[in-house]
C-alpha cells in the first residue's frame, strides 16, 4: 500500500467525524525526493478538534504517523481545523519551502 493511502486510512479511522480531508503528496516538488513519498500536506476539518489547542492537534496527528516518520516521511504540513475555523479561514494553504526545493 502506498504511503499516501496508509496516511489517509490512519487519519480517517482516527477522526471518523471528518468533514474535509485532503492529503497531497508534494514529494515531486523537492530536490532528490521524486517518487520517495517523503513530503505531504494535510487539510483536516473535524469537530474532534473542538477542545484541542493547535499544538495538541498537531501532536495527535504526528503521533498517529510515528511509524511513517520512522520509515522515511520527511515533511508533513498540516492545517487542522474545526468546522467553524474552516469557515472563517482566509488565504491559500501552502507548504513552506524546504532547503533544496524546486519551488523557487
Amino acid at each position: 500500500m502506498a504511503r499516501i493511502d496508509r496516511i489517509e486510512k490512519i487519519v480517517k479511522e482516527r477522526f471518523p467525524n471528518w468533514e474535509q480531508c485532503e492529503l497531497e503528496d508534494e514529494s515531486h516538488q523537492h530536490a532528490g525526493r521524486k517518487g520517495m513519498e517523503s513530503h505531504f500536506k494535510l487539510l483536516l476539518v473535524t469537530e474532534d478538534f473542538e477542545d484541542m489547542s493547535r499544538v495538541q492537534r498537531h501532536r495527535k496527528v504526528q503521533g498517529l504517523l510515528e511509524k511513517e516518520f520512522d520509515n522515511g516521511l520527511h515533511a508533513f504540513t498540516m492545517r487542522l481545523l474545526t468546522p467553524q475555523e474552516f469557515e472563517a479561514q482566509e488565504g491559500e494553504f501552502r507548504s513552506p519551502d524546504c532547503q533544496g526545493s524546486k519551488k523557487k
